[in-house]
């Protein structure tokens, strides 16, 4: 196993071993994906809530940034510890326990009764959230060689895109049913978009499998020739990087990607937020403003999905992450100077979207190729976790400038200029990367010959 080289990983596989690769992909990744829908909905439906909820609690523009932003401190606290504990006792106990917590504490939220108790409870939903995004991308590593990660990581982090897509327009038509039972519509939407979660983390306990040696959907041979690929990759990992756990806070190429991942989480959860809010601006009813919001992100569901698939075939990783984070960054100084016209301010959200899920179809992968072993488990926990920060500082930043300038013109720049410096930082950690012997890019693994038997 360990002579067949990374020159001969490059050639791609057998049509039997793709064969192999899809069912797992088929097996594990829709599950997930339904996971991160959920997931995604119950961290963002407060900007579709806050609609009406600011008004009926009194909440200012900073002080919803700053609460709505707690949930990434939250999440920050709780991240490493969370994906070790994945790792000691297994990802299908552990990411069920993860749904099972943040679905109870996102249907609390509807009780909150004013700023303070809503962000301590979004403080709560991070905490209880934490670990299932970075725990999917370690588990990810159990299953899928290097060489199709991206295609798998891309199809997962559909679940964005799709949040937004049926998110915006359920969350609002469910804001109608205010005064029903005597409550708000906002406390509907946050009731019923948060206990699906609950009833999937029951679910998540008889459906996922820890590791392909226990996959009794795989015949003995396909687990046999998944493992061996799997661990060849580790293997091979191991001898150009430290994998202690240790070595993952002392690593500087996890520290760069946690500021790339912090930089652009700025952008993409704060522009997640407050897009409501910019388009209401412009007139719309609340309805309407749903439908619209769920445009820019269709564009980037199509967009990320081909974007994914040329990294994986293309060059440099890096390339793609850094193209996608310049778009980003341009369209938003388009609609940050464009606030007078609805139209070209939706063309260019549109824009802003497809160039941060484009960033987020093909920047995991980049970490994953320098990184195996406990370093795996806690480098990826913490770009994810400070990453997150990203998601506080983004929100409340956004509704800071928002409320000094009386427009979003100057929070919309600022925005652009993180995912900018995000994009050079990436291109940096690529250089690098490049300069590294072997299979740092994350393309190309040690792959055993499957078994004739298949």
């Amino acid at each position: 196993m360990a002579s067949v080289t990374a020159a001969s990983a490059r050639q791609g596989f057998t049509p039997e071993e793709e064969k192999i690769l899809s069912k797992v992909l088929w097996r594990i990744v829709p599950f997930l994906l339904l996971c991160y829908i959920i997931a995604y909905l119950d961290r963002v439906n407060v900007g579709i809530a806050s609609l009406t909820m600011n008004g009926d609690l009194g909440i200012s523009p900073s002080a919803f940034g700053w609460s709505a932003g707690l949930f990434f401190f939250g999440y920050f606290l709780a991240e490493v510890p969370s994906n070790l504990a994945l790792q000691a006792i297994g990802a299908r106990k552990w990411i069920a326990r993860i749904l099972i917590t943040w679905g109870l504490i996102a249907a609390a939220t509807a009780f909150v009764v004013g700023p303070a108790s809503f962000g301590v409870m979004r403080f709560l939903l991070g905490l209880g959230e934490a670990g299932f995004t970075p725990g999917v991308f370690l588990y990810f590593t159990y299953w899928f060689p290097a060489r199709i990660r991206g295609t798998a990581t891309a199809a997962f982090l559909l679940g964005i895109p799709i949040a937004n897509i049926i998110g915006a327009p359920i969350s609002s038509s469910l804001l109608t049913l205010d005064g029903l039972g005597g409550l708000h519509g906002w406390q509907w939407l946050l009731i019923l978009e948060g206990l699906p979660a609950t009833l999937l983390g029951v679910v998540c306990f008889f459906t996922l499998t820890d590791k392909p040696e226990q996959a009794k959907w795989l015949s003995p041979d396909e687990r046999r020739w998944l493992a061996e690929v799997l661990a060849a990759e580790r293997e091979a990992i191991a001898t150009k990087h430290p994998s202690r756990l240790r070595d993952a806070f002392i690593n500087w190429r996890v520290l760069v990607c946690a500021a790339v991942n912090f930089c652009a989480i700025i952008g993409s959860v704060g522009l997640g937020l407050w897009m409501p809010q910019i388009i209401k601006g412009f007139g719309f009813g609340v309805v309407t403003v749903g439908f619209i919001a769920a445009i820019p992100y269709i564009c980037g569901a199509i967009t990320m999905m081909l974007w994914a698939r040329l990294s994986d075939k293309g060059g440099e990783r890096s390339w793609f992450v850094a193209s996608g984070l310049l778009v980003g960054a341009a369209s938003l100084l388009v609609c940050g100077y464009a606030t007078s016209s609805a139209l070209i301010s939706i063309v260019a959200l549109c824009g802003a979207v497809i160039g941060i899920m484009c960033y987020q179809s093909t920047f995991w992968p980049i970490p994953s190729s320098f990184l195996t072993g406990s370093a795996a488990a806690g480098g990826l926990a913490i770009i994810v976790s400070i990453g997150n920060l990203g998601g506080f500082v983004g929100p409340y930043l956004i509704g800071v400038i928002k409320q000094s300038t009386d427009s979003f013109s100057w929070a919309l720049i600022s925005v652009a200029a993180f995912l900018a410096l995000a994009a050079v930082l990436i291109r940096l950690l690529g250089a690098s990367l490049q300069r590294q012997a072997g299979t740092a890019d994350g393309r190309a693994g040690p792959i055993a010959p499957l078994s004739k038997g298949i």
